[in-house]
């Protein structure tokens, strides 16, 4: 559901007090600069000119859990979810009422003996009122609180006494259950059936329809490497996938897949389904790391998730691209504004949630062909502000609901009291002559159709690229048999090339020769590059399904090829060297290493992979997820080298001395780059996968020379002279306070000074002349504050935030917002600092494009950093900082029972 980041690993990241400039300073009576908010948590939400805001609840005050989910009945209501917990059911205040609260309720689910406090329906993660019936999407282990397994139920009140005692498991779904498990539901535009997404956690169970067809495959010639650190390694394809179900759930449609783990779906006024899938943030760094994205989800749309290093590239032609990449984050919820009272052009606008970074996104839809292009705009924004769902009630007001991993919980409402018409106008849906043939094309989804060849094929080759997919998915829908023998007489190249892609998929290795034969007859030269790229891939899907080529056909494919290689851009050089290196083409090694010395390829932006927000600009907005952000930024790895890298791993044969030499070469540098938390163990995988095809008696050698020595038994680190041993626990004021106060003796000067330098305190703080200078001076720390005062500091960074320290919030005329430090600035522009870890990389922001700037009230410090440590591990840090880092202060004096260390 959320982001898979590792906290434990943050806390060991102690950037602590790489980080901690902004507590420290406060404790030194700088003035913060801050109003005092009648509202706290309404004050630090970011708003568009002309909304407003009203703070409605919170669960977690009156112990009802973290809710994750939220639906409106029949009479107005709303119904949530606690993540780990009950159902409650809302009667909400109306707008403008001021200060009222809501009414909430326990619901109780079942029958309820006298007594019983378990659990009778709850632990959701997706709610539906429709058909007269609640729907949960349970997602859960079974425990002693809460007996239900992870699946689909139907709630009714059968006896009419307003409380669901009827409860029906339409299905249990199997897999993992957790955060990538079952979530959200949505009524289908005609009111008669239902969709619900499930996370790539969860098995496709037995359909009863498929409108992508179901035998699908990793189908990547790229050598596979799991995630070094287990994620997903046992999630196969297709990955996350959406189905569609009647109101009684006894009939099941898959609709698309091939998605990592989306947790909600929206549909316009079209009818067109939209979801927005989430990233993997481990692989930040990585050629295969794909960003959070808006997918327009068609009839039988796969969207190339494979677990791994196996995810597609968005050009790969069996798969369908994004209709907007976000970046970094975690998608919760998506909703459609038809329903809002809010201004034309947000009615006509996705809006996307962004659990990490606290960002509500509008996604402007405009026609383009058969699909949309997105505008994107912050429409809300806060820090913390873990968005989990969201929906617009009956009254035309958006509600959403904050919180998720049990992390505090609030209800919000937001109006729109400006000037603008908030009057719906009755008008159809504009639909292009794209947009109907792409749906005409799709009824052909549903099986075999005696006219589904005559209206699909021609359509081929049709400029539209959704309309392709479509044409090529209703071709697969029918008899092999009946169109087998029109892919070798097809002419168009263009028609060929998706009808080979059809074939490979769907016929048998008895064709593979006749077919090969007939690709090769194209003539390259003159195709445009998209559909080269998409011929590269007709080839790969060939070897997949049906065998590597041999004898003559490899000669005829290499000679086709090969002359082609390397080719101008990034996207044609990546498909290109999957087949001639999987095929052992003459020259692929030494032609692929000559890439490899290229540091930023011609044409690498053509990948489908550019972001709408800026990476630098999520640092500051959550520090705990912006901390691999800020390190990766600092030292970007070489994206296209680390492809060609990773692809040369399998190769065999084609190798000199001096080329070996050279490629392992590069995984040692290769280490010098900064990447997410599963970066090094990919690098080192792909190198133990190239040591393999190394003559035995040079394989110690070429460990050596690759960097082995750098890295930890593990192979997912850097080896490091000094880690925290922990065991670490969550430390509360209380029990630091208290272990710190038990007495110092004993506290060893060399651990504390590793403690320091393991947590990359000097990146940002300098003591004694040395270190950064995004935080204050620490040297003199211990001459001026308390044990009180400086744990205090670490453990609630926020509670004091200096103005001398915090950052800065920029509304732009745009409606986007930009968050840094402020450095300086002059009569045209702001300069700023995003980055910690890189300081003096500023951006520069025009101020006729500023509308306001304020002060954060967060600070960029990370919470809870102390949590990796036991309690002589924080007595070590706590001493080392008493004492300036001086090794002479009295804190390590042999009196006191201390040791100076040697």
């Amino acid at each position: 559901m959320f982001s898979t980041v590792n906290v434990a690993k943050l806390g060991l990241a102690l950037s602590a007090l790489a980080l901690i400039g902004t507590s420290w300073v406060g404790m030194q009576g700088v003035d913060t600069g801050q109003p005092k908010a009648d509202d706290p948590k309404v004050d630090k939400l970011k708003l568009l000119p002309g909304f407003k805001a009203e703070h409605l609840y919170s669960p977690s005050d009156e112990k009802q859990g973290s809710w994750v989910a939220m639906a409106f009945d029949d009479k107005g209501r709303m119904i949530t979810s606690d993540q780990y917990g009950f159902l409650y059911r809302l009667e909400l205040p109306p707008v403008g009422s001021g200060t009222q609260k809501p009414k909430v309720e326990k619901l109780k689910v079942g029958i309820v003996q006298p007594g019983d406090t378990t659990v009778g329906m709850g632990y959701a993660q997706g709610l539906l009122y429709a058909f007269n019936s609640l729907y949960v999407m349970v997602n859960n282990r079974v425990n002693k609180n809460f007996n239900k397994p992870t699946g689909l139920y139907r709630l009714q009140d059968t006896n009419g006494d307003d409380q669901f005692e009827t409860i029906t498991l339409l299905k249990e779904l199997k897999g993992q259950e957790g955060e990538h498990g079952p979530h959200s539901m949505k009524l289908s535009p005609d009111g008669k059936s239902i969709y619900l997404v499930a996370g790539n956690h969860v098995d496709v169970p037995q359909m009863d329809a498929y409108r992508l067809p179901s035998n699908w495959k990793e189908d990547n010639l790229f050598p596979q490497i799991k995630d070094p650190r287990g994620h997903a390694n046992d999630r196969m394809a297709p990955g996350g996938w959406i189905a569609k179900i009647d109101p009684e759930g006894k009939r099941w449609e898959l609709m698309g897949a091939g998605f990592r783990n989306a947790f909600d779906i929206a549909f316009n006024e079209a009818g067109d389904m939209f979801a927005y899938d989430s990233d993997m943030e481990w692989d930040f760094g990585l050629p295969w790391y794909r960003p959070t994205r808006i997918c327009h989800v068609t009839s039988g749309a796969e969207f190339g998730w494979r677990t791994g290093n196996g995810k597609w590239l968005p050009g790969s032609p069996d798969n369908l691209p994004p209709l907007l990449n976000i970046g970094q984050g975690s998608p919760t919820n998506l909703m459609y504004g038809d329903k809002a009272r809010f201004p034309e052009r947000y009615r006509q606008s996705l809006f996307a949630f962004d659990w990490s970074f606290g960002i509500i996104y509008s996604i402007r839809l405009k026609p383009k062909g058969s699909t949309y292009e997105g505008e994107r705009e912050e429409f809300i924004s806060g820090s913390p502000l873990p968005l989990t769902d969201g929906m617009f009630g009956p009254d035309g007001a958006m509600y959403f609901l904050a919180g998720g991993r049990r992390l505090e919980s609030d209800l919000y409402r937001i109006t729109y009291t400006g000037t603008e018409s908030v009057t719906p106008v009755a008008k159809a849906p504009v639909l292009t002559k794209e947009h109907q043939l792409r749906t005409q094309l799709e009824q052909y989804h549903q099986g075999a159709n005696p006219a589904a060849l005559a209206a699909a094929w021609p359509n081929l080759n049709h400029p539209d690229r959704f309309v392709r997919y479509a044409a090529r998915i209703a071709v697969e829908h029918q008899p092999v048999a009946q169109w087998q023998d029109r892919v070798f007489a097809e002419a168009d190249p263009q028609r060929l090339t998706q009808a080979a892609i059809a074939l490979a998929r769907q016929g048998t290795p008895a064709q593979k020769s006749q077919l090969l034969n007939a690709l090769v007859k194209i003539n390259y030269d003159k195709l445009p590059e998209s559909q080269q790229f998409d011929l590269c891939r007709a080839f790969e899907l060939i070897f997949l399904r049906m065998g590597m080529p041999e004898g003559a056909d490899k000669e005829k494919v290499v000679a086709f090829l090969n002359p082609h290689y390397p080719a101008k851009t990034a996207l044609m050089n990546r498909g290109l060297s999957r087949v001639l290196v999987a095929i052992e083409a003459p020259g692929v090694v030494s032609k692929t290493l000559a890439l490899m010395d290229i540091k930023e390829e011609a044409g690498s932006k053509d990948l489908g992979l550019e972001t709408s927000t800026a990476s630098s600009d999520l640092i500051l907005r959550n520090p705990q997820y912006g901390l691999d952000i800020a390190k990766m930024l600092e030292k970007v790895p070489p994206l296209q080298q680390t492809f060609y890298a990773v692809m040369l791993s399998r190769e065999d044969t084609g190798w000199t001395p001096e080329l070996r030499d050279k490629y392992f070469s590069w995984f040692a540098n290769a280490f010098k780059y900064q990447g997410g938390r599963s970066y090094v163990g990919f690098i080192d995988k792909a190198r133990k996968l190239a040591l393999a095809h190394v003559p035995k008696e040079q394989v110690a050698r070429y460990d050596k020379l690759s960097g082995g020595e750098l890295l930890s038994k593990s192979g997912n680190d850097l080896a490091t002279d000094f880690a925290p041993k922990g065991p670490g626990r969550r430390w509360e004021m209380a029990a630091a306070l208290a272990a710190v106060d038990s007495g110092m003796a004993g506290r060893n000067y060399d651990t504390g000074k590793k403690i320091y330098a393991a947590v990359l305190c000097a990146r940002c703080h300098s003591m004694r002349g040395e270190g950064g200078d995004i935080g204050p001076d620490l040297t003199q720390l211990g001459t001026r504050f308390s044990n009180k005062d400086m744990l205090e500091a670490i453990i609630m960074p926020n509670k004091t935030v200096s103005d001398q320290y915090a950052s800065t919030i920029f509304t732009l005329k745009n409606g986007q917002s930009v968050l840094g430090r402020l450095i300086n600035e002059d009569k045209l522009s702001y300069s700023i600092s995003q980055n910690p870890f890189a300081a003096d990389q500023l951006r520069k922001i025009p101020k006729k494009d500023v509308v306001s700037k304020k002060n954060s009230t967060e600070s960029i410090m990370l919470p809870g950093l102390i949590n990796s440590l036991n309690p002589d591990e924080l007595k070590d840090l706590i001493a080392y900082l008493k004492a300036g880092g001086n090794q002479e202060n009295e804190v390590y004096k042999a009196n006191a029972g201390g040791s100076k260390g040697k």
